[in-house]
């Protein structure tokens, strides 16, 4: 039978509870907590599957960086686009016996097996940014991030609401992230006008470029571009350029470069699913679960957008994301 720190730590809080009753009262009667290390020895894994070097991630694993510095946790940060290679890096935090595990889940069917046998090793287990549908189904105990059906349709929305009537180009720039391709189907599902995804390979920006910038030369019915993530953003508003068009540009994610953008007038919005608490509610949330027994979100998800940044709140944003933490 193997036994986790959460249970080892249990059985020494019960070894020391007749030491600390006797000593926890101060001469005014109250309890002296000032010694208290609430997150000593727990070991948390956050596995997600952003590339190495993406803005957006940064941002979340700031996030579970500073939760873990407050809280006195230890966080292991580990990332991979390849559901396999997450899936095994789940698997390596289950061996290894740590308190917690926060993941992301881009693509659920991969990471299935992995989570599920983490919880049955009695690991909590938290989902964060995609998978949300199927977090409770695998025995996640919540999940932090953005609802992107709603997000979606907030866009749609908003697009009618601005008159706009041109054909919307939504880029997907990762294949198979399920979390993308509903939000292409939201909008679709609420705006006014045709919607038609790009498939793009986010890993390589001049790809990104290139690829946008024949399609508006060559379908001058595209009215706005809808980015889902920053970097693609910025390579959109460089096609657009480059093709002379009249073209709107707006994302999804935002970055220092995106908040720069909108400041000048080269994108519209930005819808801001607030990344650093994907990183630092987990964490807190999973300290809490470990050390109080508490479960946040009442079974459902607790969510961190959507919200809309334009040239009206902007350089509020960009005071935090200076900081790395917007």
């Amino acid at each position: 039978m193997r036994i986790t720190r959460s249970a080892r730590a249990l059985a020494v809080a019960g070894t020391l509870a007749g030491v600390l009753a006797l000593s926890a009262c101060s001469g005014t009667g109250r309890e002296d907590t000032s010694g208290d290390a609430a997150g000593a020895d727990l070991d948390i894994a956050v596995i997600t599957h952003g590339a190495p070097g993406d803005s957006f991630w940064d941002v979340v694993r700031s996030g579970a960086d500073q939760a873990g510095e407050d809280l006195g946790v230890t966080v292991d940060y580990n990332s991979d686009p390849d559901p396999t290679r997450q899936a095994e890096l789940i698997d390596n935090a289950v061996s290894q016996g740590v308190d917690g595990i926060v993941v992301s889940m881009a693509n659920p069917d991969g990471l299935r097996d992995s989570v599920e046998a983490a919880v049955a090793a009695g690991i909590p287990v938290i989902t964060i940014n995609s998978g949300q549908g199927r977090s409770a189904e695998f025995g996640a105990i919540t999940h932090v991030g953005q609802d992107e059906t709603t997000a979606g349709e907030a866009v749609g929305a908003r697009l009618n609401e601005e008159g706009q009537t041109g054909k919307v180009l939504c880029v997907i720039h990762e294949a198979g992230n399920i979390g993308l391709e509903d939000r292409c189907s939201a909008v679709a599902s609420t705006y006014a006008g045709e919607v038609e995804n790009l498939q793009v390979d986010g890993t390589d920006t001049a790809q990104v470029q290139d690829t946008i910038l024949s399609k508006l030369q060559s379908d001058p019915s595209v009215g706005t571009v809808l980015a889902l993530q920053g970097q693609v953003a910025v390579a959109a508003v460089a096609a657009q350029g480059d093709a002379g068009t009249s073209a709107q540009i707006d994302t999804f994610d935002i970055s220092s470069d995106v908040l720069d953008a909108i400041t000048a007038g080269d994108i519209t919005f930005a819808v801001d699913q607030q990344p650093y608490l994907q990183g630092y509610l987990p964490v807190s949330f999973l300290q809490l679960y470990a050390t109080n027994g508490n479960v946040v979100g009442g079974g459902q998800p607790v969510n961190s957008g959507p919200a809309f940044v334009t040239s009206d709140n902007a350089a509020d944003v960009a005071r935090y994301a200076a900081n790395g933490t917007r």
